[in-house]
């Protein structure tokens, strides 16, 4: 896609005022690093607060008195059980098990409030629309930015700006008003870090913005320290580290699939591939390979595609994600293996430049979570 093509986001000229450098992401020309540099970045958000652009993100409502039974056919998740203003992590399954998308959303009591992946938003609205739109309303919001405030400190900074969101924990949201601006803001975010994603009208995007900039912990994030933030915490990126290739048990997300949608439940099954997503986990049908996170045992960055193998030289997996961690200090990376050598301490080698480097499967995350929970 030609740069004159690529969508813009409502923070695109504050990008260029900042000095980011811009790239192709998901249609969009977007921020992958500012003048300080991905590290600096990075550790930034680790230590205080960082400013993220997420608005290539797909926003929608889905409306409606049967819009939570309807969802339910769509994801392994218990919909129908969630709370006013509670969060819940989701999978948009294929008919075979496969995933679609991984994404957010949020009982908003007269509707859900969803959020998927930018590189994936046509097709997932054009999925939800087929499959539910005549039991529900789906409504896009393409008028409105999100933007993703990250760190410890994040909550200092976005309280002096946005009276009350201190009272928000872990994964529930709230309604707030900013100079007239309706926002929605959840205390959640995919960094490993406490934080926030602020849902904003797009005329208010870049004033918003502006005034978190101006806090003095806070300064402007990429795409690149975003994509290290994540997999130090452990955290999937769609297109890497799950697809259409991969099921939720395969991908390690059984914990995502609440009791009340498994083998038992009283709303077990009913969503696209159950019949073989409920067998991997209930154990009746195997489960080949699995995602682990691996640690370098020299300090040589294994990257994505890397062939995995094991100490006698036969084909193990494949590396999805990896790179120097910034805050662990080693190589780490994240892979699917077959099952057999899915155990933490198994030692596997990865072929970088058809050299053998030693790595350790660990276990998830490489960095501890430090989600406000009150």
């Amino acid at each position: 896609m030609s740069t004159d093509t690529l969508l813009h986001t409502p923070l695109h000229a504050l990008h260029l005022e900042l000095g980011a450098r811009m790239v192709p992401f998901a249609g969009y020309s977007m921020p992958v690093q500012y003048p300080k540099g991905l590290m600096a970045e990075h550790l930034q958000v680790r230590a205080s607060a960082g400013l993220f652009d997420v608005s290539h993100m797909g926003q929608l409502r889905l409306q409606g008195p049967d819009a939570a039974a309807a969802f339910e056919t769509l994801v392994p998740v218990d919909v129908l059980g969630l709370a006013v203003d509670k969060q819940r992590y989701g999978l948009l399954l294929a008919d075979d098990g496969g995933i679609l998308d991984d994404l957010m959303f949020v009982n908003r009591g007269d509707h859900l409030f969803v959020i998927v992946n930018g590189a994936c938003k046509v097709a997932d609205i054009a999925h939800i629309q087929a499959r539910i739109g005549q039991r529900c309303g789906v409504v896009p919001m393409p008028d409105h930015g999100l933007l993703a405030l990250q760190g410890p400190k994040a909550v200092d900074a976005l309280a002096r700006v946005v009276l009350g969101v201190d009272q928000l924990v872990f994964m529930t949201g709230g309604a707030f008003d900013w100079n007239g601006a309706a926002l929605y803001i959840t205390r959640s975010g995919y960094t490993g870090e406490d934080g926030f994603e602020i849902s904003v009208p797009g005329p208010w995007a870049e004033s918003l913005a502006r005034a978190l900039l101006a806090q003095p912990e806070v300064l402007p994030i990429g795409l690149g320290a975003r994509n290290s933030l994540r997999l130090e915490a452990g955290l999937c990126l769609y297109g890497n580290d799950i697809d259409t290739t991969t099921t939720p048990v395969e991908a390690q997300l059984n914990w995502a699939m609440q009791k009340v949608r498994r083998t038992g439940g009283a709303r077990a099954g009913g969503f696209p591939g159950a019949d073989k997503v409920l067998a991997q986990l209930d154990g009746s049908m195997p489960v080949e390979r699995k995602r682990v996170g691996l640690v370098a045992l020299e300090r040589v960055p294994v990257r994505e595609h890397a062939a995995l193998q094991s100490i006698d030289g036969q084909a193990v997996g494949e590396v999805t994600s990896g790179l120097l961690a910034p805050s662990v200090d080693k190589p780490v990376a994240m892979a699917y293996v077959r099952t057999e050598f899915a155990a933490p301490g198994t030692k596997i080698n990865a072929i970088v430049r058809g050299k053998a480097v030693p790595m350790e499967v660990v276990a998830l995350p490489f960095t501890p979570p430090r989600y406000h929970r009150g």
